[in-house]
């Protein structure tokens, strides 16, 4: 018995190394556990800003196919009008965002939106966005290759 109890503790890092690796497309997260994934460098369809934690949730966005990441952006960061080659969709799911369309970053032209609220990135459209005191985290998804052109420099 003492045998097969040693044993079976021997083999619970192969069930936690197969928990992480899912099968091809399987991926469940709660928020902390997707709030816990590495932070990657802020590369292709990002935002460039170093101070914003960007995870890959699905795929990647600097490759083909779909993608998922998760930004979080800290109290008081403003992200400059920009577009992007590929249509997005976002969900917020922490903090409030303040969002807005068009090629001028102005504060009164934008819509905060609060945790569950989506929104759409349209390719080639221009938009900006903003946290206040409380930053943000938002869920955002396309289809890469995606890119970011800023249509001025970022603050």
């Amino acid at each position: 018995m003492k045998g097969r109890i040693s044993s079976g503790f021997a083999l619970i890092p192969l069930f936690l190394l197969a928990a992480a690796s899912p099968p091809d497309g399987e991926r469940r997260l709660s928020r902390e556990e997707a709030a816990a994934l590495p932070v990657v460098a802020a590369g292709g369809g990002t935002s460039g800003l170093n101070t914003i934690e960007t995870r890959l949730l699905k795929g990647d966005p600097a490759r083909a196919g779909l993608y998922t990441i998760s930004i979080k952006v800290p109290p008081n960061t403003h992200i400059a009008a920009h577009t992007h080659r590929d249509d997005r969709t976002a969900t917020v799911v922490a903090g409030l965002w303040h969002f807005g369309y068009g090629p001028d970053a102005k504060s009164d032209t934008t819509r905060g939106l609060p945790p569950g609220s989506f929104y759409t990135e349209p390719a080639g459209k221009a938009h900006f966005a903003w946290t206040g005191p409380e930053g943000a985290t938002v869920y955002i998804t396309g289809i890469g290759p995606s890119d970011t052109r800023y249509l001025a420099t970022p603050r």
